[in-house]
C-alpha cells in the first residue's frame, strides 16, 4: 500500500498531533504532508520523519500563524500528491483535507472539527464590530472553501458525536464517530501517588479555554489550583490571580503530567471542546473531571460517576460544582475503566481496518 499522511500544520503538540502520531505508528514509512513545520513547537515528536510542506513553511508563520489563516486554503491546495498513493489519510481541523491528488486514491479523513474560523468565527475572534465587518468577505471565502474541501474525502471519521453533528450541519454528510487516542500505557492510575489536595487545569492558554473563569472561581474558593500550560494569554491570566493558592507550571513531560493527574483531586475543564483529550487523560489516571456540560465533555464525563458537570460558564456555577464535588466520593477504578473507551489500541485498529477496506475496494 502506498499511503500518505496529511495534517493541517505542525507548530504545536496537542490532541490533533497525537492523532497524527498514531497514524505514523501504523504507517511509519508514509510521508507526512503539512502546511508548515516547527520541530521545537512539536517537542521533536516528528523529527526525522519525511515531511512535505507548503509555501507557508517559514519561521514567521510557524511562530505566529493566525494572521496567515486566509492564506491557508491556498497553501493546502498548493500541495499536490499527484497519483502516487493508494490511500490518503488526513488529520484535519480545516485545511489538510483540502490537498490535491489524482488517480483513484481513497481519501480517509479524521475530522477534529469543521474549520472553526469559517463557521464559528464570532466565537473565536473577539474583534471590534468594524473590523469584523471588514473581514466578512474573508470568512465567506473560508466557508465556501471548507464546504468544498469537506466533500472530498471518501470516508470521514469525527472525533465525537458533537463534531459528527457539525459535519452533518455544515457539510451535509455523515461521519463515523471514533474517539481520539489516549495511550493507556502512558496515562494510568498510579496507586503509589496519593491525592494531594490540589485541583488541576491543563492545556494551551487560549481565550476560549476559559482559564480566566477557573482563576476567578478559585480566587474565591481559596483552594489549591495548579495550571499547567503556556500560550498567548498567560501573562493576562497571571494578572488575574488574587489567591496565593494558585500556581502556574510550564508544559511537562508525560511522566510528570501523569503524576500531576494522579495527585489531583479533580481536573477542571470549563471550555467547550470538540472532544477534550485532557479530560480523557485525567480519567485514564483515575481522576474525576469537573466539566462544562457542552461539546465533547458530555461524551467523556458521566455526571456523578466519573465527574461533575456544570451548565453555565460562570465562576459562580463552577464554584458550586467544586463544592458539590467535595461532598461526593468517586471510585478511581471506575473512572479509569470509563476511559478505556478512548484507548489508542482501539483507535489504531479502527483506522487500520478502514485503510484495509479502502485498498480492497480500490482493487
Amino acid at each position: 500500500m502506498r499511503i500518505a499522511l496529511v495534517h493541517d500544520y505542525l507548530n504545536q503538540y496537542g490532541g490533533a498531533e497525537r492523532v497524527l502520531e498514531a497514524f505514523n505508528e501504523l504507517y511509519p514509512e508514509a510521508p507526512i504532508y503539512t502546511l508548515f513545520y516547527d520541530q521545537e513547537g512539536t517537542m521533536n515528536r516528528f523529527e526525522h520523519k519525511p515531511r512535505i510542506t507548503s509555501f507557508l513553511d517559514h519561521p514567521l508563520v510557524t511562530k505566529h500563524h493566525r494572521p496567515f489563516i486566509p492564506l491557508m486554503p491556498m497553501a493546502a491546495t498548493s500541495i499536490n500528491l499527484g497519483k502516487d498513493f493508494d490511500v490518503i489519510l488526513s488529520s484535519s481541523a480545516g485545511y489538510g483535507k483540502g490537498v490535491r491528488y489524482g488517480g483513484d486514491a481513497v481519501h480517509i479523513a479524521y475530522c477534529h472539527t469543521p474549520l472553526r474560523y469559517a463557521w464559528e468565527h464570532t466565537k473565536y475572534f473577539n474583534w471590534h464590530p468594524m473590523l469584523k465587518t471588514a473581514a466578512m468577505p474573508a470568512f465567506w471565502y473560508l466557508k465556501q472553501w471548507d464546504y468544498r474541501a469537506g466533500q472530498k474525502p471518501d470516508r470521514m471519521f469525527a472525533n465525537s458525536s458533537f463534531i459528527a453533528e457539525k459535519i452533518k450541519r455544515y457539510y451535509g454528510r455523515s461521519a463515523e464517530v471514533l474517539f481520539p487516542p489516549v495511550d493507556l500505557k502512558v496515562f494510568y492510575r498510579d496507586k503509589r501517588i496519593p491525592k494531594q489536595g490540589y485541583f488541576l487545569a491543563v492545556g494551551r492558554i487560549l481565550h476560549y479555554k476559559k482559564f480566566d473563569l477557573i482563576i476567578q472561581a478559585f480566587n474565591k474558593l481559596n483552594l489549591p489550583l495548579y495550571i499547567i500550560g503556556d500560550g498567548p494569554d498567560l501573562e493576562h491570566l497571571k494578572s488575574l490571580v488574587r489567591s496565593p493558592q494558585i500556581r502556574f507550571l510550564s508544559f511537562l513531560g508525560e511522566d510528570e503530567l501523569r503524576a500531576y493527574y494522579n495527585g489531583a483531586e479533580a481536573v477542571i475543564f470549563p471550555q467547550e471542546e470538540d472532544f477534550g483529550l485532557v479530560a480523557a487523560e485525567a480519567q485514564a489516571c483515575g481522576t474525576p473531571v469537573i466539566a462544562f456540560a457542552q461539546g465533547g465533555a458530555r461524551e467523556i464525563v458521566l455526571d456523578g460517576t466519573t465527574g461533575v458537570l456544570f451548565h453555565h460558564q460562570s465562576p459562580e456555577d463552577l464554584m458550586m460544582a467544586v463544592k458539590k464535588f467535595q461532598l461526593m466520593v468517586f471510585d478511581p477504578q471506575v473512572v479509569r475503566n470509563s476511559a478505556k473507551r478512548f484507548s489508542k489500541t482501539h483507535f489504531k485498529k479502527v483506522i487500520a481496518k478502514a485503510v484495509s477496506e479502502a485498498t480492497k475496494n480500490r482493487k
